[in-house]
């Protein structure tokens, strides 16, 4: 990555954040809100039976009202669960829904973990950004772990980012290995876009 691409999703990332850190708390709930229901409907649309899904941080838009509710009508939902070489292993969320800190202080899910290649079975895949461009190119956090999986998927799914209205971007800096996304969802609007998976 060319170190002016490097600064400028650098510098993008801490602007986002900060952003994210401002957010009242009604706000917050708003915002669970309209993730749950969009969400929903994703899920119906696509008739998916397996999917994963992320455990939100307090900063993110939130996902663990639908992944409880998900996993309560019958929905098989995949939580990630970060590995120190930079892959993702996988957790089935229980009712229970038992969670513990991972690396980098992420919320993950307590279970026994299924290898990195058990998300090639879902029907659907639902991943967090700090932002997505309208050409469907995600912006993450910096470490990498969705490029990877998704890099390496034989056949997938269609892949929707969850992100806040206002990180919804005209252009967002990428590199070579970043990887673009089937669609976004925030919490007032599911927009699938045109297909440029491979």
């Amino acid at each position: 990555m060319s170190d002016a691409i490097a600064d400028a999703k650098r510098a993008l990332r801490a602007e986002l954040r900060e952003r994210r850190q401002l957010l009242s708390e009604p706000a917050r709930e708003a915002a669970e809100a309209g993730i749950h229901a969009q969400l929903d409907a994703l899920v119906d649309e696509h008739g998916a039976r397996s999917i994963s899904c992320f455990l939100s941080t307090m900063a993110e838009p939130g996902t663990r009202s639908f992944v409880t509710d998900a996993v309560g009508r019958g929905v098989r939902v995949l939580l990630p669960v970060t590995r120190v070489d930079g892959l993702l292993d996988w957790a089935v969320a229980t009712p229970e829904g038992d969670i513990a800190e991972g690396m980098y202080g992420l919320p993950e899910p307590v279970g026994e973990l299924l290898g990195p290649i058990a998300v090639n079975d879902v029907d659907l895949l639902v991943i967090p950004a700090a932002a997505v461009d309208r050409n469907g190119m995600r912006l993450g956090w910096g470490r990498g772990f969705f490029d990877k999986t998704l890099g390496s998927m034989e056949r997938c799914p269609p892949v929707y980012a969850v992100v806040y209205d206002s990180e919804v971007l005209d252009d967002l800096p990428s590199d070579v290995h970043d990887q673009p996304v089937t669609g976004i969802v925030t919490p007032t609007r599911t927009i699938t876009l045109a297909p440029t998976r491979r």
